[in-house]
């Protein structure tokens, strides 16, 4: 039922959105050029790689030795914007429609967070998003795989609008987006 609901409705968000998302490239190509998507390998589904699709927020500059210069230095008013808003992530409604992701979750912890389709949305991204950190992140992805439900589903969506209109948890202090991940804090799993 949950496939089949994910289709269907990132189906018709597609086709209702249509308009807005050519806007929406439009001015991702004025401001930040080409290419107009993000497009990066993630694990999906039982660990199977697949490639996410969003809108692209960062420029390509790079130092005088060609390497890309920081995030903060990256993103300009425009990408903060598409991110605080997540305007950034509506072409995951594609990954959807694919079935290579859901609405809610994009599970990640070690290997049981890769029970589940990754999603948009998910437990960890409405208790605090990018300002949690990872051991967090994953704890609360391992809660919902052993929680799932459509109610569970329903209610996340709902709190997911709530916080992207307060525009909460969008950066951890003093990063322009999450911070890295750098390991499980040492534990083996």
């Amino acid at each position: 039922m949950k496939r089949i609901f994910d289709g269907v409705v990132a189906g018709l968000a597609l086709i209702l959105l249509s308009p807005i998302l050519l806007a929406i490239a439009g001015f991702v190509r004025w401001h930040l050029g080409t290419p107009v998507f993000f497009r990066q390998q993630r694990p999906g589904l039982n660990g199977v790689p697949f490639e996410i699709i969003k809108f692209r927020t960062m420029t390509d500059d790079v130092d005088s030795d060609g390497w890309p210069l920081s995030d903060s230095e990256r993103l300009g008013a425009f990408g903060r914007f598409l991110r605080s808003t997540s305007i950034d992530e509506f072409p995951e409604l594609i990954n959807i429609l694919k079935g290579e992701m859901s609405f809610v979750l994009f599970s990640r912890e070690q290997a049981r967070r890769h029970n589940v389709r990754p999603g948009i949305t998910g437990w960890a991204q409405i208790h605090g998003r990018n300002e949690l950190d990872w051991e967090t992140k994953f704890a609360l992805d391992v809660w919902y795989v052993d929680n799932r439900s459509f109610a569970l589903d329903l209610q996340i969506l709902a709190l997911t609008v709530l916080k992207v209109l307060k525009r909460e948890g969008i950066n951890a202090v003093g990063a322009a987006t999450a911070t890295k991940f750098s390991g499980a804090s040492g534990k083996r799993q």
